[in-house]
């Protein structure tokens, strides 16, 4: 059993994508070929927002948006203590001092009541200017925007949603990627819409930070390649990532994202009583870049993935560290983080992540809800 599938999403995908790859190598544009202009504007229009640049992962596109807002020393920005790395690791590279928030009980994304905590005692504090609070799409799950809003118009802040994660889910029939003031998402292989290799993209409806991070992925570029205006990157997505992101990204609209939001239901119905199960508040949609159940405590948790590994199923702990305890951040993270952040701290230990995908079969899910019933017998 696979835990994300993509060896049977080539199978079902193979002649439109070997076609795809052999147009671009037949055309001869491998970087920002047709096929990169053409992925940026689908792109734009399914997720409703006036400009989508790609770059070469999901986190330079953080890295891009902190850019274009001059984010830097002296500046805080706010992540959720429960989070993939990069949410975090691109604040100090610009200098800034990143923050870390609790996480709600129920859908694990960022907690607005205790934001506006951490945004009142940096106020306090007096050393840093709030500026940015960055919205990650927990597994799939858009994080509670109209909450978090509220708070950043409160006190100015900018919202980057790192939808990494989440593209694909909604509020209210309204994408994610479009909620940010500036949203971004990666295209690493395993994420819900994944090409082969790295990329990544950046949403924005304000035409001046369109500009001011389309210079900056090219080596802060002016008004031709050799004229360059400022300090960049070298963040291009390539050609035939394009093309294979065009390919799956239909496949993703027709029928991959009703196909793992069909098995998550099949794995609710089937652990309800059983485990906790993911929340998905009413009128969010998930697009489940994974299917995580949460278990009693750490010893159960560690105990039922070894029971499930030793029979052939897979599973993963997204993740097994809050971001207080990066060793990485330990000169910017304070000795109450570990009190404010009760919640990140319980979920590292008793989370789970379980196989999913949009070719997950029914007789797999109800493997892997029996190998669990048997462990926990």
């Amino acid at each position: 059993m696979e835990f994300r599938d993509l060896k049977q999403q080539y199978r079902v995908l193979q002649s439109q994508m070997d076609a795809a790859v052999l147009d671009v190598m037949a055309g001869g544009a491998f970087i920002m070929g047709r096929q990169v202009r053409e992925l940026e504007q689908e792109l734009a229009e399914y997720v409703g927002v006036k400009h989508c640049l790609t770059c070469a992962n999901g986190t330079d596109a953080l890295t891009l948006a902190l850019k274009a807002w001059g984010i830097g020393p002296g500046d805080a920005v706010f992540v959720p203590d429960f989070t993939f790395f990069s949410s975090a690791e691109v604040v100090p590279l610009e200098g800034a001092t990143p923050v870390f928030v609790d996480v709600c009980e129920d859908t694990f994304n960022l907690d607005a009541s205790d934001l506006e905590r951490a945004v009142c005692q940096v106020l306090a504090e007096g050393r840093l200017t709030p500026k940015v609070v960055v919205a990650v799409d927990l597994f799939g799950l858009p994080a509670n925007y109209p909450a978090i809003r509220a708070v950043a118009n409160r006190y100015g802040l900018k919202i980057l949603e790192d939808g990494a994660q989440g593209f694909g889910g909604s509020i209210d029939g309204k994408r994610a990627c479009s909620f940010g003031d500036i949203a971004t998402t990666s295209f690493f292989p395993a994420k819900p819409l994944g090409c082969y290799g790295d990329g990544g993209a950046v949403f924005t409806d304000n035409d001046g930070w369109a500009e001011l991070m389309a210079s900056y992925r090219v080596h802060g570029k002016g008004s031709f390649k050799y004229d360059n205006v400022r300090i960049g990157l070298n963040s291009r997505l390539d050609t035939v990532q394009a093309a294979v992101l065009q390919v799956k990204f239909k496949a993703f609209r027709e029928y991959e994202l009703d196909a793992v939001n069909a098995a998550a239901r099949r794995y609710t119905a089937l652990l309800n009583g059983i485990v906790e199960t993911p929340v998905v508040p009413d009128g969010f949609r998930s697009s489940w870049a994974q299917y995580t159940i949460r278990l009693r405590d750490g010893a159960t948790r560690d105990a039922l993935q070894a029971f499930m590994k030793a029979a052939g199923i897979p599973s993963m702990v997204y993740y097994p560290k809050p971001m207080h305890l990066q060793t990485a951040f330990a000169q910017d993270s304070r000795p109450e983080q570990a009190v404010t952040c009760p919640v990140a701290t319980r979920l590292c230990s008793e989370v789970l992540s379980l196989p999913m995908h949009p070719y997950i079969s029914e007789e797999e899910t109800g493997l892997v809800v029996n190998t669990i019933q048997e462990f926990l017998k």
